[in-house]
């Protein structure tokens, strides 16, 4: 019986890897190439819901335009959308299209 038990454990460890694990990852590996392609003069919608247009942008934040004249300070990871359309390599929502 040992041996089932440990294809059993096997089994499971690999259904936990490809169901839940890998997609995970994939969704990080998105989010992480969205935010790098944020260029000033962007129109974004932040995680919270918040619309503005890109000011500037460092590293750790940006600067957000959400009315003329006020401009807010989000964290760079705080930018859920790009809704200028840039190239190719976002989906109609703003989110990056999954490569290959």
């Amino acid at each position: 019986m040992l041996p089932l038990g440990i294809v059993w454990l096997v089994l499971m460890v690999g259904a936990f890897y490809m169901l839940l694990w890998r997609p995970q990852q994939r969704r990080i590996a998105m989010v992480r190439a969205l935010q790098s392609q944020v260029r000033q003069g962007d129109e974004i919608l932040t995680t919270s819901g918040i619309y503005g247009l890109v000011v500037r942008l460092s590293e750790v934040d940006a600067e957000i335009e959400v009315a003329p004249g006020t401009v807010i300070r989000v964290a760079r990871g705080a930018i859920g959308q790009v809704l200028t359309e840039t190239d190719g390599s976002l989906d109609a929502h703003g989110e990056a299209t999954e490569a290959g």
